[in-house]
């Protein structure tokens, strides 16, 4: 298996070459009918666990339940193989970081330290009647009630403690954990679970600091790479629900894991989490099912901003930690907008803002302090490399930058882990380890876009053969052509199909803002806002060339970073910023795209580079517009090949 994979480019680590010592190679077999590949995997269609495998066992530690050494194993039959983030030798890169953001500390939950009058034959009472009695006392903190999860351990707190203990209490109204002595901190998540990427910010209760973030693969995309794609697993498979509901959850999990104990903090000290999440992520990860949302009219379940706990959601922290679940706005528009809502604040200005949390579908809020409209756009994982032919996630060795230089058509590109660009010294080397291994999502927006510019690529989004004389880099490709932006021992290269790829994400991503300008009655936006690890990694004029947003003044135009992030971090600890966005979702007016007529029209004209009818004129004073070269397929008369320099490239 171990040599399939490297053949097809799937990157499964190995560091004794194959022979079974290291067990990096681990992959697992997914067992189960796959409609999309028309297959049945079944661990039988591998061959036996081999002697080395046991050895391995023996030495190290049993391989877990359908897991195998890829190095090992023989491929006898049909099947479906998850690599798991560990045996990837290329590992995604989660860029999620947490925004610089002023907030007003107000959490729901406080500590209270009070000293307990000790039990006493001459004066029975239970144990928790006369701490609730201090709490009202000390702190007046009336009419208090207690969680059920904080019992079993009440008495041994007050006891350790010698009758002084600190508790936790929620909404000045219920006590939801308790530790013998005092107890000076506490913790929060905010989490933002998005289709491919889950990130995990920690942050200390008492001063709002954020102590770490993390982020990971979200596990359920071994289910499918998009949204629509999970929503018919569950549709085909019983169970099927409850499946990525548990892979979300454990995901989560390990990321608590992760940040709690690289900060030496108990998870039993994280008392409250904040949730935000497209609906589909929204309704798995709290155990519903989606499939209302595969079809017309894309009922939620619920939309009202939630209040659990976390033993009913099986996180591995405080049983008693209050769980708060951002509202919804609308069928595919989920809490991840209302975050972003949140973080960026359209409803306080005066001037029109547009925000997009680009992503497997992207989400578009338009508006002012006046009005808000909202609606959702299928776009697809092609913006994060994936359907593209050597596209991947962004990892090191992925190209993410692409510059072709306007005269002779050469290209130079930087890669991630490298701070070299590719025609400076030293860069074969500083790549060598992980080599260039294809192309991630900002980088196949900056290749198309600059193959636009330089001519390569007409409006409409032709692969021009005609200037195959002029550069070495377009090649036949079967019956179209592509362009080499690398070549080596496997070419990295832009396709005729590549290209429609973005065409089509892109268009998709145009016409549901198209509609929003339509609905509101505006002709233009004072700003753009770009959201999500995609968003906050694109040259905003890159994204404008292709017309993957609309015309703005570029210095308006800028990235809002993980604004779901940034959001369900002011939801963990800001109390009024929870009433504020119930509020605002309930006035937002909401587009459906499946249903408006005039999407087709907008996304038909949405194909061209940058559009087939509106005009640029913010970009094109900062950009020169492409001219045909001469003898290409849109060269006009004699002497309109001329071309001139850009002002980007002076």
């Amino acid at each position: 298996m171990l040599d399939a994979a490297r053949g097809l480019g799937v990157d499964i680590d190995s560091v004794c070459g194959g022979r079974g010592l290291c067990g990096r190679c681990q992959v697992i077999c997914t067992e189960g009918t796959f409609a999309k590949h028309a297959i049945t995997s079944r661990v039988e269609h591998l061959s036996p666990v081999t002697d080395v495998e046991k050895q391995y066992e023996a030495q190290h530690e049993p391989l877990g339940n359908n897991y195998r050494l890829s190095c090992q194993a023989l491929i006898q039959g049909d099947l479906v193989i998850d690599v798991p983030p560990e045996s990837q030798m290329h590992r995604q890169l989660v860029r999620k970081q947490a925004e610089h953001r002023d907030i007003v500390l107000d959490t729901a939950v406080h500590l209270y330290y009070v000293e307990v009058q000790e039990a006493d034959l001459a004066a029975p009472s239970g144990d928790l009647q006369r701490m609730l009695e201090a709490l009202n006392s000390a702190w007046s903190l009336d009419s208090l009630t207690c969680a059920p999860v904080v019992l079993p351990g009440l008495q041994a707190a007050l006891r350790q403690g010698q009758w002084r203990v600190t508790v936790a209490v929620l909404d000045q109204a219920r006590i939801i954990a308790i530790w013998p002595g005092f107890k000076a901190d506490v913790y929060g998540l905010a989490i933002d679970i998005g289709s491919t990427t889950i990130a995990v910010h920690l942050c200390k209760l008492t001063s709002g600091e954020v102590l770490a973030t993390s982020g990971g693969m979200n596990p359920q995309i071994r289910f499918g790479e998009d949204l629509m794609s999970r929503v018919s697993y569950v549709m085909m498979h019983p169970g099927g629900a409850e499946e990525l509901t548990i892979a979300v959850r454990h995901g989560i999990n390990d990321l608590i894991a992760e940040v709690t104990g690289n900060n030496g903090i108990e998870p039993a000290d994280v008392l409250q989490v904040s949730i935000a999440g497209n609906p589909i992520m929204h309704h798995l990860f709290l155990g519903l099912s989606p499939v209302e949302l595969g079809t017309a009219p894309f009922a939620l379940t619920t939309d009202a901003a939630l209040n659990l706990d976390a033993r009913s959601l099986d996180l591995n922290i405080n049983p008693g930690a209050a769980v708060y679940v951002l509202p919804c706005i609308a069928g595919h528009v989920g809490a991840d907008a209302a975050a972003m809502i949140l973080a960026e604040e359209p409803h306080l200005f005066e001037s029109t803002s547009l925000l997009i949390d680009i992503g497997t579908n992207a989400e578009i809020v338009l508006g002012n302090r006046d009005r808000l409209w909202a609606c959702s756009s299928p776009t697809g994982p092609a913006f994060e490399g994936a359907q593209i032919s050597c596209g991947q996630r962004a990892a090191p060795g992925a190209i993410e930058r692409v510059r072709i230089d306007p005269e002779t058509l050469e290209v130079r590109f930087s890669v991630i882990g490298s701070a070299l660009w590719s025609n400076e010294p030293g860069f074969d080397g500083e790549v060598e380890a992980f080599g260039v291994t294809g192309i991630c999502g900002s980088g196949i927006i900056e290749a198309v876009a600059e193959m636009y510019l330089c001519g390569v690529i007409t409006e409409d989004g032709v692969i021009d053969e005609s200037l195959a004389s002029q550069s070495k880099g377009l090649v036949k490709a079967g019956r179209s052509w592509s362009f080499v932006l690398h070549p080596g021992e496997r070419p990295i290269v832009v396709t005729q199909l590549d290209v429609r790829q973005i065409q089509l994400a892109k268009a998709a991503l145009y016409a549901g803002v198209k509609l929003l300008m339509e609905n509101a009655g505006v002709l233009s936006v004072d700003r753009i806002r770009l959201a999500g690890a995609f968003g906050n990694h694109i040259d905003t004029r890159y994204a404008m060339v292709l017309g993957l947003i609309p015309d703005c003044e570029l210095e308006n135009v800028g990235s809002a970073g993980n604004a779901a992030g940034t959001g369900a971090r002011i939801a963990l600890l800001n109390v009024a910023a929870r009433r504020e966005i119930e509020t605002i979702v309930r006035r937002i007016e909401k587009i459906e795209t499946a249903v408006e007529p005039g999407f087709q029209e907008y996304f038909v004209d949405a194909m061209a580079f940058p559009n087939k009818k509106d005009a640029f004129p913010n970009l094109f004073s900062v950009l020169s517009k492409p001219i045909p070269k001469k003898g290409s397929l849109t060269a006009g008369p004699a002497g309109r090949a001329k071309r001139r320099r850009s002002p980007r490239r002076r």
